[in-house]
Order: C-alpha cells, then structure tokens, then sequence
C-alpha cells in the first residue's frame, strides 16, 4: 500500500505484511482461519493478555522500531502494551487548527475520501457498501446522499485516540455488534470489512458543518472502542475516545455541498493512495 504525506513524498507500507494478507484472504484455506481469528471472543483472548505485564516488552520494540521519542507522551512508563497504545500525547504535540472554516483531522491515520453516491453507495477498493446496511438505519443514511464519506485507517504505529472536529451537539452512541476483520486493504478485496466488523456511531450537530457522522470501526485483535461520551455538548479538539490494540478505522460523512477537501488528499484518493494526516490538522474547508 502506497501512502502520501502532505507535502508530496511517497512511501510504501509493510509489504511483507500486505503479501501475507492477500494471501490468507485470497485463499480458501486462510479464509477458514480467518473464521476463527476474527470472532469477538478471540479479540477479548487478546485484550487479556495485551493487558498484562510481560506484554509491556513489545511496546518497547515497537517503540524503537518507529523512532517514538517518549518524552513526546504525557507519561513514559507503560505497564502493559494495552497502557502503551492508550498512550497520550502532551497537548502541544498535536496542535489544533483552531480557523473557523478549518475541517480538522480526528485523528492520526491514513486518509482516503470518496463521494457517497445518490442511492448512498460508496465504493472503496472493490467493495461496494450502503450507508444503510453499515448503519442499519434507512432515514439517517439518506441525509447523506450526494455527501462526502472521510475514511481514516489507523494501523499499530499510529496514535490511536480521537477527538470531535467541531463544536456540536452529540447524539448517543449506537453500537453495532460484528466480527474484527483486519482494516488492511488486503482485506476491503475480498470483504465489505466496514459492514462486518463490530462498529459504533453517534451524529455530531455543528454549526458549520452541518450534521456530522462519526463511525468508529474495530478490527483484527482490537476488542474495545471506548467512546468517553453520550449525549453531550463537544467541543472542537476535545477528546472523543480511543481504541485498544490493533488496527483500526474512523469514518465520517458530511452531508451534501457541507465540506471541501483539500486538493491533494482528493487527487491522492483518486490514486488509490492514502495520505497521511495528524489529529487536529487541516484537511479541508467548512462550507457552511
């Protein structure tokens, strides 16, 4: 998989990884794996154990691996690799664009974006979804026909905490049970992972940019989206949640002529190539 950062420089991700993917997904044998590896009761096996002390060691291989400085986090000591990916930045670390008619990261990832087509479908890869089936909800879905869908894929590396992009009124949470298939594009081939895998939403009321969708989606070995609000009042750049280990996805969807995304992430998306983006920057322009 190719990404892109923002001032135009390639790189490729874990290829070794990516060839093993396709490979188990794109063989009938890795498929009935697969089966057993994305269950629920598998990724809580997995949460047990990533909770313990001695898994505190490979959250120093991890971090040695990917050149972290840690003095960058609010604490440097990590008791399990769960503490580890729970880890915290200190504020200044990630800064937020506070410009009124900014459209802000939730998030630090691997951007794509698409338009979400009049019947509220969107393609990604060779997976086509409906809105209505990844909410199961046929009104709410139709307010976002014609919309922008933000689709931000966080692997190991990456912070793995989010925050609200505006000031808004927040609706409850709505979780949708499922499985934990890998968000890596190896997978997006051969299944709609989005619409499988266990999820939560919630709606986000601004005043710029309209009614917000924000999806949380867990994936292989990630038994837990913790959403520290219900019903609430957000703030821009205050934080939403987080997830624990493993890969993961957040989505958005803006309804019609709400946002405009930065040039370089549509052309990137266009591509087939993600870019990559930090929390609280700025990756497009409120329309509101």
């Amino acid at each position: 998989m190719l990404y892109r950062d923002r001032k135009g420089r390639t790189f490729r991700g874990n290829e070794k990884q990516d060839r093993f993917l396709r490979a188990v997904y794109g063989s009938a044998p890795g498929r009935l794996v697969l089966k057993l590896l994305i269950q629920p009761g598998v990724s809580r096996f997995c949460g047990v154990i990533l909770s313990s002390r001695i898994s505190a060691l490979g959250a120093a291989a991890l971090m040695k691996k990917y050149h972290m400085d840690p003095s960058d986090y609010q604490t440097d000591r990590f008791d399990s690799w769960n503490e580890f990916f729970r880890r915290q930045f200190r504020p200044e670390q990630r800064p937020v664009d506070r410009a009124p008619d900014a459209l802000i990261s939730p998030c630090d990832g691997k951007l794509r974006c698409c338009t979400i087509r009049r019947d509220g479908s969107f393609t990604i890869k060779r997976c086509r979804y409906s809105l209505e089936t990844l909410l199961r909800n046929r009104t709410l879905a139709a307010e976002y026909e014609g919309g922008q869908l933000l689709i931000f894929r966080l692997t190991v590396d990456d912070y793995h905490r989010y925050c609200y992009i505006a000031d808004g009124r927040k609706s409850k949470n709505v979780s949708l049970p499922g499985v934990f298939h890998t968000v890596n594009p190896a997978a997006e081939e051969w299944f709609p992972v989005y619409q499988e895998n266990a999820r939560e939403y919630s709606c986000l009321e601004t005043e710029r940019l309209g009614k917000v969708l924000m999806v949380e989606v867990g994936a292989m070995l990630v038994g837990k989206i913790v959403n520290h609000h219900g019903e609430t009042t957000a703030a821009r750049g205050q934080e939403k949640g987080y997830f624990e280990f493993g890969g993961s996805t957040i989505l958005l969807a803006f309804q019609k002529d709400r946002v405009s995304v930065d040039r370089d992430i549509q052309q990137n998306s266009a591509e087939g190539i993600e870019t990559l983006v930090r929390l609280g920057e700025r990756i497009g322009t409120a329309l509101g």
